[in-house]
């Protein structure tokens, strides 16, 4: 995998240098899709415990998400590379056509759990929310999947750190957008509370405007972007034009898969557990350290769930800032700025448990935000320098799982842990900046790889 054929390095023309407006429009559509992503995971505790969900019980929704995208995302990957269908848009972009359709009409679904008549804390009310999470998720991954294939497909190794940081760029406007939308709609005067068992106004307009902003910003990526047919895709890669429609036996890549797939799967493992327990105990974690309470129904815990949507929106602005100063540290400092960012991240985690203070917070979260900035760059940087064009999409896929099995272990082990430390939703953010910092060490195993 990691040394090119002779007949491949002579059949190879190389990728071609894309003007930024076209790097632009291939990933614009993820501004939409990690709207989705965010309100989901800002508002996704902040639901279930309105409709009746037990704190103790949370991780089980948890699961849903990452158990979703660890199924449907190399499924995606497989048989995206095996697709050429011109009449709807290429190899990738009719998988992003469909997981949007799937997305909206979800989105529209999951904020209304609790206003069907089902009952507070029902079990058909929380089967529900689960179920439509579920979807979500799963609609989610298939639109998000395109746009980390394509720029492995379109874009060459010298701008490929550029197109993952507009990547980066767009993912955190659009969690900065997503994450205020409660606080912005209850300062307009939308209710920011209801009867009990049902989710305020507030955030089932947000998920409606999200919706919207998803249909545009894909829209957009989908008549604006034209993927390269077979022939070219294989010319510039240096394959042959059938190298991806033969194979792609999962065991069989990850057999052949180069060392530092592996190594980033180890990082990726201590990070998103970190960050699993961050998005399932943030609302409640920050309602009993700021506003002293633990009852769902209360206009506390409804004001630190807009809180909550607000230092999500400062995480995801740092981010944008710390990944512009990512971008300038040049290819062999990687690691250095990755673990140095992980554990600036450990640190933001840790300060949550000792903080009472909202505004104080906004520290924590800028920290947090430089963890996630790296997470979002470095990772696929390296993965996709390391890989050739074949199998692109299904080895995407794969990878994911360093994504999504951490969140699965993470929702797990929770069941244990949460009771083990008191059953208090703050006692959580202490293990997770201590899983961070051993994340950050662990980046000293990786060594960078690149292909011929």
């Amino acid at each position: 995998m990691e040394e090119r054929s002779a007949e491949a390095a002579t059949r190879k023309s190389g990728l071609p240098k894309l003007p930024a407006s076209t790097i632009w429009m291939i990933n614009f559509g993820f501004l939409g899709v990690q709207m989705a992503f965010t309100l989901q995971s800002s508002q996704m505790s902040r639901i279930f415990q309105t409709i009746g969900a037990d704190p103790n019980k949370l991780g089980w929704f948890f699961i849903l998400p990452p158990l979703a995208g660890l199924i449907v995302q190399p499924i995606i990957g497989y048989y995206s590379d095996r697709t050429w269908a011109p009449k709807l848009g290429g190899r990738r972009l009719p998988y992003l056509a469909l997981g949007t359709l799937i997305a909206i009409i979800v989105m529209c679904l999951l904020p209304n759990s609790g206003s069907f008549g089902f009952g507070y804390a029902s079990i058909t009310a929380l089967l529900f929310g689960a179920v439509t999470v579920a979807l979500l998720d799963v609609s989610s991954n298939i639109a998000m999947q395109p746009f980390k294939m394509m720029v492995g497909d379109m874009v060459n190794d010298d701008q490929k750190s550029y197109a993952y940081g507009i990547q980066s760029f767009l993912s955190n406007g659009g969690a900065v957008i997503a994450a205020i939308f409660p606080f912005l709609f209850t300062a307009l005067g939308i209710a920011n509370t209801a009867k009990k068992g049902v989710v305020p106004q507030s955030v089932v307009i947000s998920f409606y405007v999200g919706a919207a902003i998803l249909l545009l910003t894909s829209l957009l990526t989908i008549f604006k972007v034209h993927e390269y047919d077979p022939a070219t895709y294989a010319k510039y890669h240096g394959i042959s034009e059938e190298a991806n429609t033969t194979g792609g036996n999962w065991f069989a890549l990850l057999k052949k898969a180069p060392k530092v797939f592996w190594t980033v799967t180890l990082v990726q493992f201590f990070c998103w557990v970190a960050f699993q327990y961050l998005w399932t105990y943030s609302a409640g974690a920050i309602a009993h350290n700021v506003w002293h309470t633990t009852n769902a129904a209360s206009t506390g815990y409804q004001a630190a769930g807009n809180w909550y949507g607000v230092l999500a929106a400062v995480q995801s602005i740092a981010a944008v800032v710390w990944s512009y100063v990512l971008a300038k540290v040049p290819n062999d400092h990687h690691k250095l700025g990755y673990a140095l960012s992980l554990g600036l991240g450990a640190v933001g985690f840790l300060s949550v448990f000792f903080i009472h203070s909202q505004s104080v917070l906004i520290m924590s979260f800028t920290l947090v935000g430089m963890a996630w900035a790296a997470m979002n760059t470095y990772p696929l940087t390296m993965i996709t320098n390391a890989l050739s064009g074949e199998h692109m999409g299904t080895y995407l896929g794969l990878f994911n799982g360093s994504i999504c099995l951490p969140q699965i272990v993470a929702s797990l082990a929770s069941f244990a842990l949460f009771p083990l430390l008191g059953n208090a939703q703050e006692n959580m953010f202490l293990l997770a900046g201590i899983i961070m910092a051993i994340g950050a060490l662990s980046v000293g195993l990786i060594k960078e790889t690149y292909k011929a």
